[in-house]
């Protein structure tokens, strides 16, 4: 009993409950507030590996000579910011968001300084905490707040219905024909030969659902028929 107390009382076992806290943090943030609205397991399965990986790497970094680490940990961080973008599959706005908070959060638990654990060192514990408990209110706060509002790219067969005056038209032919409340649409490149437009459907929805790179269209070809 004796020894596993000294093991949480020493550093490595501080390191250990920082560890524990991040993870459960970083799981309540992947598990209840983002997955339950888009479902997605692959960023899922990312979230919380990065979560892990970025705290041993941040703090066996931090282990350096101090001179060495600040910089050792900016040009590490400046490597997996660089990365996260993903060449081959580009990553949505929220997603992107929750990423980023999962390794901010890595961080922090990583590099707060906290000797060991004794009671002049709870105090330090109880701002972490608090830190935690800021970040899981404010995304909790926008979640409910903030109307979720999902995207698919739709390839369309009535380009025709694309212009501005026809826009109830189309809203109206996309309800019918996908079922869903649209709320907004976007037009992107048109094919005349093909009878065929990319569209960005906006419409309400309890999950969320982003859009994909089925389609490439650029950024400039996009337009509102509002």
């Amino acid at each position: 009993m004796d020894s596993i107390l000294n093991l949480f009382m020493s550093e490595f076992g501080n390191t250990l409950l920082r560890f524990l806290i991040c993870v459960v943090v970083n799981w309540v943030i992947v598990d209840r507030l983002y997955y339950r609205k888009c479902h997605r397991r692959d960023f899922y399965f990312t979230f919380m590996l990065i979560s892990v990986a970025i705290f041993f790497l941040v703090y066996f970094m931090m282990g350096m000579d101090r001179g060495k680490a600040t910089m050792g940990v900016g040009l590490g961080l400046f490597g997996i910011f660089s990365i996260m973008r993903y060449r081959t599959d580009t990553m949505p706005v929220r997603e992107m968001t929750y990423l980023f908070i999962i390794v901010c959060l890595s961080v922090v638990h990583a590099m707060v300084d906290i000797e060991n654990l004794t009671p002049d060192h709870v105090a330090d514990y109880g701002k972490l905490v608090v830190i935690d408990l800021i970040v899981l209110l404010a995304i909790m706060l926008c979640e409910k707040k903030l109307k979720v509002q999902s995207t698919k790219l739709i390839q369309y067969d009535r380009p025709e219905l694309t212009k501005p005056e026809r826009r109830e038209e189309l809203i109206a032919d996309l309800e019918q024909r996908t079922g869903l409340k649209v709320l907004k649409v976007d037009v992107g490149g048109i094919d005349f030969l093909r009878d065929a437009v990319v569209l960005r459907v906006t419409y309400d929805s309890e999950s969320h659902s982003d859009v994909d790179g089925q389609f490439m269209v650029r950024k400039s070809q996009w337009r509102n028929i509002d």
